[in-house]
């Protein structure tokens, strides 16, 4: 397997990365952790961890075990993903291009002599430092931007706004426990609705909606969350339906800048 390419992360904005660079001829492998817990399930290829395997628009992943399979998977084209937290990976087999997309806000061990190219997406890593490329993920003017020296902007803590909604269209969990689904992904709900409830302390704790819209995310049924853990995301806009399945405007734009990234350091470096 040649000029292959390693993924940290399969949630959705990691998602976006990854199809762009399948449909541009690259071999992706990505690695996850073993309990993924992306809220945008639909795309998400993180989803293969628990599935096997996981379609986003009209792309599939499979889950493997190894680096034959892996292989196998990546020469019809189609991402594999393996559980290797730690990119153990990374002890046999070389890849051309590593991008940490596992959006932690921090750094949990990529380094520069992973590879010949690499890149980060969002804050917690130093352009030229850590890596050699950073891209921009905070909503905005510079939002897909390639940062060759330098950081990113500093995490807020403050979801982007849509439709006049910012922080308020994000839900966390008000208690520790097992969270269990009353709603689902795509689904309109009414604001105070119970969307999903937690089993804590052997009583049953409900999660309502925070405002009225379309649900857009929401963390797998029976996943084992700790308190202020997010767990469903609502967008107001009633017409947005259709984007509970498709990679999100946001996650194209990122994809755009990891590929820019690619492109120049192979040809100017």
């Amino acid at each position: 397997m040649k000029d292959w390419i390693l993924v940290r992360g399969g949630g959705d904005l990691a998602t976006g990365t990854i199809y762009k660079l399948c449909k541009s001829g690259f071999p992706v492998l990505i690695t996850e952790i073993a309990h993924p817990s992306a809220i945008r399930r639909y795309v998400a290829f993180s989803e293969a961890v628990y599935e096997k395997n996981a379609t986003v628009e009209d792309m599939t992943c499979t889950l493997v075990e190894d680096w034959e399979q892996a292989c196998s998977v990546m020469n019809e084209g189609r991402p594999a993903i393996m559980v290797d937290p730690n990119a153990e990976i990374l002890k046999e087999h070389r890849p051309s291009v590593v991008v940490d997309a596992i959006l932690a806000k921090k750094n949990l061990g990529t380094n520069r002599s992973m590879a010949d190219c690499t890149i980060a997406l969002g804050p917690g890593f130093c352009a030229g430092v850590d890596v050699d490329y950073v891209i921009e993920t905070k909503r905005g003017h510079n939002l897909g931007r390639v940062i060759s020296q330098g950081m990113a902007a500093a995490n807020t803590g403050i979801p982007g706004v849509i439709g006049g909604y910012g922080k308020e269209r994000v839900i966390h969990a008000p208690v520790a426990g097992e969270l269990f689904h009353r709603t689902k992904i795509s689904d309109f709900v009414q604001k105070d609705q119970v969307i999903a409830v937690i089993h804590s302390s052997g009583e049953w704790i409900e999660v309502r909606a925070s405002i009225s819209g379309i649900l857009r995310g929401l963390i797998r049924d029976g996943y084992p969350v700790t308190k202020g853990f997010k767990i469903a995301d609502i967008d107001p806009r009633e017409s947005e339906k259709e984007n509970c399945f498709t990679i999100s405007d946001k996650a194209r734009c990122i994809a755009g800048g990891v590929l820019e990234a690619i492109l120049y350091h192979r040809i100017y470096k």
